[in-house]
């Protein structure tokens, strides 16, 4: 439980960090341009990218998972993640090395998304393989708080640079300096994960000799339903959350005019929702089982896409942070038992490869595009357009939801 904690926390922070980065400073440190949208649209495309990587960090990972161990795996994906990141953190800028920024940029974000791509799989499957008896949910939810952390700790790092220094220093490099304090992070998860013992479950499929051959191809053949549903259920929990925590930002900070320091502030504060609603929902799940607690927390997060344009009409810092505060407690609530939920859907020989392929999928559906199309539709129709975005997210997930048999009895 604490090592899948810990590895995910690390993960989650070196991914959020370019998040919060691609808001605030990507754009015009990598991207100039006379054209203001030009610039945030070219950074949040750069954001999406590692998501489209994140499928191929999947099956990469997910096959040496289920052939070599989760153990293994989970510590190469932590490598991956890290060295991608101090990457980032020491690319010069555009003006300094012209079009080589941002294609050395991209390479290092593509990297995050190949390391995140084989991290979340491992780690839940690191938790739910190894949990008491009815307590999987419970298990399978201490990854699942590993991103809480994670953007805690990526923001709260943001946010001192912010009350440091002046808006030239942090522009020049104030904000390169949570890329780079990764370096200690990783060296704090190798620690943890090498300290690791294998999961039993996969022990007893290695002492069968059950393992696939070639995992994707058995996947393929015989789990394609529990994959395709396994991806769409999740599709929700990235559109809300990055809506949140990406697209509002900026459009706080470039349409609104609110201060970086203050907003990333309150998204501190908006983030201790997410941290509570997962442990309840969790706990919910174990007692309730899946299906009802997603359905809520779906329900719940078309109210919240319904609520956007109002909230955001207000030109106000409450308004955002209302909508903060909302969309966060959304993504815990949903999110919580998606660390059963995946593992629970698929079998042992295919489990890293399907969940891990599976949550990646549902970052491109749910999350790449997500800034970049919320952008868009602003500019077509207003935030009503947005919130009709999360809500059709949201309605995707729900449906899927409705094919899927309740899980919390299956053995693993």
């Amino acid at each position: 439980m604490i090592a899948s904690l810990v590895g995910t926390t690390i993960e989650f922070y070196d991914f959020y960090i370019f998040a919060t980065a691609a808001a605030l400073v990507i754009g015009p440190v990598f991207f100039p341009s006379n054209d203001p949208t030009l610039t945030t649209l070219a950074a949040f495309m750069s954001f999406g990218l590692a998501f489209l990587a994140r499928p191929l960090g999947g099956l990469l990972f997910g096959h040496f998972g289920d052939r070599l161990g989760r153990k293994t795996t989970l510590v190469a994906s932590l490598l991956l993640m890290g060295v991608a990141t101090i990457g980032i953190g020491l690319v010069p800028g555009h003006a300094t090395i012209g079009v080589w920024a941002p294609i050395i940029l991209c390479i290092c974000r593509f990297a995050q998304g190949l390391g995140i791509g084989g991290e979340w799989g491992g780690a839940a499957l690191l938790a739910t393989e190894n949990a008491r008896p009815g307590q999987r949910a419970w298990f399978g939810m201490f990854p699942q708080l590993g991103p809480s952390l994670g953007f805690l700790l990526a923001n709260g790092v943001f946010l001192l640079m912010l009350i440091s220094l002046d808006d030239d220093a942090f522009m020049r490099w104030g904000w390169r300096v949570p890329f780079l304090l990764s370096a200690i992070l990783v060296v704090v998860g190798l620690y943890v994960r090498v300290s690791l013992t294998e999961s039993h479950v996969f022990n007893q499929a290695r002492a069968s000799d059950s393992r696939a051959g070639l995992p994707i191809a058995r996947l393929l053949r015989h789990a394609r339903r529990p994959l395709i549903q396994g991806t769409l259920v999740m599709v929700a929990c990235y559109a809300i959350f990055y809506i949140t925590t990406v697209w509002t930002l900026n459009h706080a900070v470039v349409v609104l005019g609110l201060a970086r320091g203050q907003l990333i502030g309150l998204l501190c504060i908006a983030i201790v929702g997410m941290a509570i609603a997962t442990p309840i929902s969790a706990l919910a799940a174990d007692r309730f089982g899946r299906r009802p607690v997603l359905l809520a927390g779906l329900v719940f997060t078309i109210g919240v896409g319904a609520a956007l344009a109002p909230l955001l009409a207000f030109g106000t810092s409450t308004g955002v942070f209302v909508f903060f505060a909302l969309g966060l407690t959304a993504m815990g609530w949903i999110y919580a038992p998606m660390g059963a939920l995946l593992p629970e859907l698929l079998p042992t020989d295919v489990r890293y490869t399907g969940a891990a392929i599976a949550y990646s999928l549902a970052g491109i559906f749910g999350a790449s595009l997500a800034p970049y199309a919320a952008e868009a539709l602003l500019h077509a129709g207003g935030p009503a357009w947005v919130g009709a975005y999360v809500m059709a997210m949201a309605a995707i997930s729900l449906v899927t939801l409705v094919t899927i048999d309740e899980t919390k009895t299956r053995e693993l």
